[in-house]
């Protein structure tokens, strides 16, 4: 059997935690968070250890693969070390604070021969999943444009939170939620070679951080997409959309506080009825399960998985072209 080890024992250990639980190859031995009352309460419902030191982890031969679940601010420096330790790494998203540190972590996964994921659960939600395959299977022709609204209501007394702290986060809204976006198109449409944006801080008491970020993204082969993330959703907003030349695809709610996850597929057809058909998946997410699969598939084949570290890495230089481009007022070029 397997052993895995938690880093950090916030609300997204909560989520992937079970599902490494109910795999009977696979045994979370080891959950370390600063705050040890945090460490202790999730090892005690997977009957692991708990410390607070992550430099345990590095140190114990005996685990295999790392969770990486801490602050941004950590993200490399945690997940490097355990590369170079002999053990895989799935680390939250966004993969760091910054693209250079990124870099530095795909260059280790590939001098060490570890597998590194970055964790993209939309990735599975079943609405996506089933879009991009219909997608791949030429259901709606050429690409010709994405876009995509993400948006969540802030709360008062966010200013208190990691997340709206530079140093800890890297950067504000756009980097929180805009990478889930950006990862997406790229997935649909190719990397992205220029990008354009505008960020704002609007409401929320949370500067140099933005609580709204818009970007225009130029793909490869030329495909354009748009990005909107927001702290001011008043209403909880997930939209993804895919228009090819023969059809759309686009995907609303994520379940939850988004709302009925759903799928409509239309096909284009000039001289006849329009049509499309809604798809509503209402079961509850199993992205997380999802995501630790394809982690563990990528593990126990020793190929790297589709949301690896080099999709996480180049995310973050389109966020930061956007960040660059709010300031200069300048389309950046990323080629």
């Amino acid at each position: 059997m397997k052993k895995i080890a938690i880093i950090g024992a916030g609300l997204q250990a909560r989520r992937r935690v079970p599902p490494i639980v109910a795999d009977e190859n696979y045994d979370v031995a080891l959950v370390i968070d600063i705050f040890e009352p945090n460490a202790k309460s999730l090892a005690e419902t997977c009957g692991a250890a708990y410390g607070i030191d992550w430099k345990e982890v590095i140190t114990d031969e005996s685990i295999d693969a790392v969770l990486v679940l801490t602050f941004p601010d950590t993200h490399a420096e945690i997940s490097i070390a355990a590369m170079e330790a002999g053990k895989d790494v799935l680390c939250e998203k966004p993969l760091a604070r910054t693209a250079e540190e990124a870099a530095k972590m795909v260059e280790s996964a590939v001098k060490n021969k570890r597998i590194l994921k970055c964790g993209f659960n939309l990735r599975h939600h079943p609405a996506i999943a089933e879009a991009h395959r219909l997608f791949q299977e030429g259901k709606i022709g050429t690409a010709a444009f994405g876009r995509g609204i993400y948006g969540i209501a802030g709360r008062e007394d966010m200013t208190k939170e990691w997340r709206t702290k530079p140093e800890l986060s890297g950067g504000g809204e756009f980097m929180d939620q805009g990478v889930h976006l950006i990862d997406l198109l790229r997935w649909f449409l190719g990397d992205v070679e220029q990008a354009s944006g505008m960020v704002s801080t609007t409401v929320w008491p949370i500067e140099p951080l933005e609580d709204n970020g818009f970007a225009l993204l130029r793909h490869e082969g030329g495909v354009t997409s748009s990005v909107h993330t927001s702290l001011t959703q008043w209403v909880n907003k997930f939209e993804f959309e895919i228009y090819g030349r023969e059809g759309f695809l686009t995907i609303s709610g994520l379940g939850g506080g988004y709302g009925v996850e759903k799928l409509i597929v239309g096909h284009r057809d000039p001289e006849g009825l329009f049509q499309y058909t809604t798809y509503e998946y209402r079961r509850g997410d199993e992205s997380w399960q999802l995501d630790w699969e394809e982690f563990k598939t990528a593990m126990e084949s020793r190929e790297a998985p589709s949301a690896d570290g080099v999709a996480g890495h180049k995310v973050l230089e389109a966020v930061e072209a956007v960040y660059e481009s709010s300031t200069s007022g300048k389309t950046i070029n990323l080629k």
